[in-house]
C-alpha cells in the first residue's frame, strides 16, 4: 500500500498568479507528475488547499487531482473553506487502508492561524480507536509537536498536550501527518506503547526556512511530496522533491 502525501498548494483563482517565490498552480502540476509516477495507491492533501479562498483556485485543484487513477482525499487546513471544498468533492473524516487505517482530524479554527482540535474532537477519537485496533495512521493539518521554529510552533496545534493524552491509551496508533509547515520534517513522540512518528511535509508553493524564529522562505528549497509505503505492520516514509 502506498499513500502520497501532497500539502499546502496555495493556489489563486488566476492560474498564472505568483506566490512569493514562485507560481504555485505550476508548481503543484510538477509535483502532481512525479506523484502519478510513484504510482500510489491513495493520494492524501492535508490542507491550505487555497491562498484566496475563491471557488476557481479550489476547481484547479480538482482538476489536477483528477488525473490520478488513484482515489485521492483532501481536507481543509487554517486558509480554505471547506463549503467550497465540499461542493466539488467530498471532506472524509477516514480512509480505509486495507490492514490499516486512516483517520483524519480537523485542526481548523475560523479566522485563525493556528490550529485546534477541541475536546468534543478528542472524545470522538477515542471512540473511534476504541472500535477498531488496526494499526492507525491520523492526518491533521496543524503540526502536534514543535518543529524547532520560534514563529511556526506558535501557530501550531494550540492542544497538542490533550492530543497525546488522549492518544497515550491506544497503541494502534504508529504515525501521524500534517502539512502547515511547508518544509520535510520527522520526529518521534514518546507514548505509553513506545513512539508515535511524526512527518511534516513540503508544500507544494513556497518551503519555510527550518529553524529560523521569524518567518523567512527557504530559496533553496524546491517542492516535494512525501511518500508512506506501509507493508504488514510496518510503514516506510520518505520525501521527494521536484525541479522547476
Amino acid at each position: 500500500m502506498r499513500l502520497v502525501q501532497i500539502t499546502d498548494c496555495h493556489l489563486f483563482a488566476d492560474p498564472d498568479a505568483e506566490s512569493r517565490k514562485g507560481f504555485p498552480l505550476r508548481q503543484l502540476q510538477s509535483v502532481l507528475e512525479r506523484a502519478r509516477a510513484l504510482r500510489p495507491d491513495v493520494v492524501l492533501v492535508t490542507g491550505d488547499i487555497s491562498q484566496d479562498e475563491t471557488p476557481a483556485s479550489y476547481r484547479h485543484a480538482f482538476d489536477a487531482f483528477s488525473g490520478f487513477d488513484c482515489p485521492w482525499f483532501w481536507f481543509p487546513g487554517n486558509h480554505d473553506r471547506p463549503q467550497l471544498m465540499s461542493e466539488l468533492r467530498e471532506i472524509h473524516d477516514e480512509v480505509d487502508l486495507d490492514r490499516w487505517r486512516l483517520l483524519v482530524l480537523d485542526t481548523q479554527v475560523p479566522g485563525q492561524v493556528h490550529g485546534e482540535l477541541g475536546q468534543t474532537q478528542l472524545q470522538e477519537l477515542a471512540w473511534r480507536l476504541e472500535e477498531d485496533d488496526r494499526p492507525t495512521l491520523l492526518a491533521m493539518h496543524h503540526p502536534p509537536v514543535d518543529v524547532g521554529s520560534a514563529w511556526m510552533d506558535a501557530i501550531g496545534l494550540a492542544d497538542r498536550d490533550a492530543l497525546w493524552q488522549t492518544l497515550a491509551a491506544y497503541g494502534q496508533v504508529k504515525g501521524i501527518l500534517f502539512g502547515h509547515i511547508h518544509q520535510a520534517f520527522a520526529a518521534r513522540h514518546a507514548s505509553s506503547f513506545g513512539e508515535i512518528a511524526v512527518y511534516g511535509c513540503p508544500s507544494t508553493s513556497d518551503q519555510f526556512l527550518g529553524g529560523s524564529p521569524d518567518f523567512a522562505i527557504d530559496e533553496a528549497s524546491r517542492p516535494g511530496l512525501r511518500v508512506v509505503d506501509i507493508d504488514g505492520e510496518s510503514l516506510a516514509t520518505w520525501v521527494e522533491r521536484v525541479d522547476l
